[in-house]
């Protein structure tokens, strides 16, 4: 698949099947998250691979629009320092590789927000200072519907070119 093609097609994915994801797979998702950008290639991040099945069910509760984790196969949890606006941007950075390359082998993923972070924290052992988001993966349910390609605002609503 072409990187294009990827962003062009790439839906989130919140509704999984049961078909696991092989090991493999996971791996390069992994690996292209861990290769991705980050300022002054300082890598600030840490990242838990969940499968456990519990602990995707408890991840669900801590975010108001994170029952996606419930059904997943796995989830990528990002783990970074908090307020600073680079960390933020550097996880943001690895979730679009991470994003991406699951797309590349049919894997859907859809991102989950922590307004319960202490919630996550807690359940995953991570110290208070620092903050959590995370990625759930899967295959897409054949009862899955993908947004209608478009659903976007047009290119000249959104780009300024020189200025403001």
């Amino acid at each position: 698949m072409q990187v294009s093609d990827a962003i062009r097609t790439k839906r989130a994915v919140r509704l999984f099947s049961d078909q696991p994801v092989p090991e493999d797979v996971i791996t390069a998702i992994l690996d292209a998250g861990r290769r991705s950008q980050s300022s002054k290639n300082t890598q600030p991040w840490q990242f838990i691979l969940v499968r456990e099945r519990a602990m995707l069910e408890a991840l669900s509760k801590a975010g108001d629009y994170a029952q996606h984790l419930a059904g997943a196969q796995f989830a990528i949890v990002l783990v970074g320092a908090k307020d600073t606006w680079w960390n933020a941007f550097d996880l943001g950075q690895a979730s679009s590789y991470f994003q991406l390359a699951a797309w590349e082998h049919g894997v859907g993923s859809c991102i989950a927000a922590f307004h319960r972070p202490e919630q996550a924290r807690a359940a995953l052992g991570i110290p208070a200072e620092m903050t959590v988001c995370a990625l759930s993966f899967g295959y897409p349910s054949p009862d899955f519907v993908p947004a209608k390609m478009g659903g976007r605002r047009p290119l000249e609503e959104v780009v300024r070119r020189e200025r403001w």
